[in-house]
């Protein structure tokens, strides 16, 4: 694969769908229109964060946010995906909420721990061989996900085929939908868990691979020995009159609880989750330090912020982003992945000198001196090792790491007090 510099998009006569299209097309999954219906998008953009993060009213989120349907009844904030992408910041989403109901901030904060908790447990094992958690499997040499069109979500049951449709049309869920599905796939039908979590993954536009994995991997109780079951009673309880439009109603396929075992928990195989030695490593660095000039400033998925740390301290340098065509052309992105991706690429154009390449990361920023906000993802450390990076920026963590046990989200709130 030869690299090539992009036009940068929103510069030209082309719409987002269409540079997409001709840029993407050949390492995207096309995101289909099941249902017909015009579904609500989530832009992609600092402008659109701002604006969602600004319009969340976190009154009333204890109680609606495991609602489903009707849709104007849930309580999730969808800002998700501008989290996942460094639009806004844990911290700045934590602040937001401050001056709301107790019950609810509360509730709402602990998600936002689960949020972090994922992160400080992926940036130890994400690439780590024999983890209980199985974070060590490497998108970038992992098998296709399943076809789109042949899994266990094809279904005529309501509850399953509108969380597909919305997956695939959207691009997002409520967490209560995501535990549908993964309990579907891999506690009721026996699939392979890492199929089904490829295939979410491939779709979500908050896709996360520490989030996304933690997930499946609560529902099937790799840690726990005990799976979710996911059954009617979910569905009438968090998406009241959707069975009586169901056509199964009458022959409902998950009536009843699926027939799981619990199991012995897994014993831990990989000493870094109860301990570690070199904090840095995963932590980065606490201030912003600087060996020489940078010539741009690298951006990635994991930061695409006005407010980039990186970018913020090197206000004059340009910025450049890389597609990783290697690894893309594995996981087959959505369009819709690619949409809000290149929605907010355009939004930084406006703000500052940029370059979009599509190649191998290390081969277009060879010989460039690059200065990069820290990402606490393997992958990314892996290529910074292999670059030149004259400048590094802090992370904002919402917690700072800690060298104790993530074994479990409750030991890791023992630790970070």
């Amino acid at each position: 694969m030869t690299a090539r510099r992009l036009l940068t998009p929103g510069s030209g006569n082309q719409s987002i769908p269409e540079w997409v299209a001709e840029h993407l097309g050949p390492v995207s999954t096309a995101a289909p229109n099941l249902s017909g219906a015009e579904t609500v998008e989530i832009r992609g953009g600092q402008r659109a964060a701002d604006a969602a993060l600004a319009n969340f009213e976190v009154r009333g989120y204890a109680r609606r946010r495991n609602n489903v349907w009707p849709e104007k009844t849930r309580g999730a904030s969808r800002l998700s995906p501008y989290i996942r992408h460094g639009l806004v910041t844990l911290q700045e989403v934590w602040d937001r909420v401050a001056d709301g109901p107790d019950d609810d901030v509360a509730k709402f904060r602990d998600e936002l721990l689960w949020q972090e908790y994922a992160r400080h447990l992926y940036a130890r094992v994400g690439a780590a061989s024999g983890a209980t958690l199985r974070f060590e499997v490497d998108e970038r040499s992992a098998p296709p996900a399943v076809d789109d069109s042949e899994h266990p979500w094809s279904s005529s049951a309501l509850c399953v085929e509108t969380a597909w449709q919305e997956l695939t049309e959207a691009g997002w869920l409520t967490n209560q939908q995501r535990m549908w599905l993964a309990s579907h796939w891999s506690v009721r039908e026996g699939a392979r868990w890492r199929d089904g979590e490829d295939l979410m993954y491939r779709h979500l536009l908050d896709g996360s691979r520490a989030a996304n994995r933690l997930g499946w991997q609560w529902t099937i109780g790799a840690l726990t020995g005990k799976p979710y079951g996911f059954s009617r009673w979910q569905v009438e309880k968090r998406a009241p009159g959707l069975c009586t439009r169901c056509p199964l109603e009458r022959n409902c396929p998950i009536a009843e609880w699926p027939s799981a075992a619990e199991r012995e928990p897994k014993p831990f195989t990989d000493d870094r989750l109860r301990q570690i030695d070199d904090l840095r490593e995963i932590s980065g660095p606490r201030t912003w330090e600087q060996s020489g000039e940078p010539e741009y400033v690298w951006i990635t998925a994991e930061s695409l912020g006005i407010a980039d740390p990186a970018s913020a301290c090197a206000p004059d340098v340009p910025l450049i982003f890389v597609f990783d065509e290697p690894l893309l052309s594995r996981l087959k992105l959505s369009t819709n992945r690619f949409r809000f991706l290149t929605e907010t690429l355009a939004e930084l154009a406006e703000e500052r000198e940029m370059e979009v390449w599509l190649g191998n990361p290390i081969e277009v920023l060879a010989g460039k001196r690059l200065a990069a906000t820290f990402a606490p993802v393997p992958g990314w450390r892996e290529r910074a090792a292999l670059l030149d990076l004259v400048a590094i920026a802090p992370w904002p963590w919402l917690q700072w790491p800690r060298a104790g046990s993530v074994t479990s989200y409750t030991a890791w709130r023992r630790t970070r007090r």
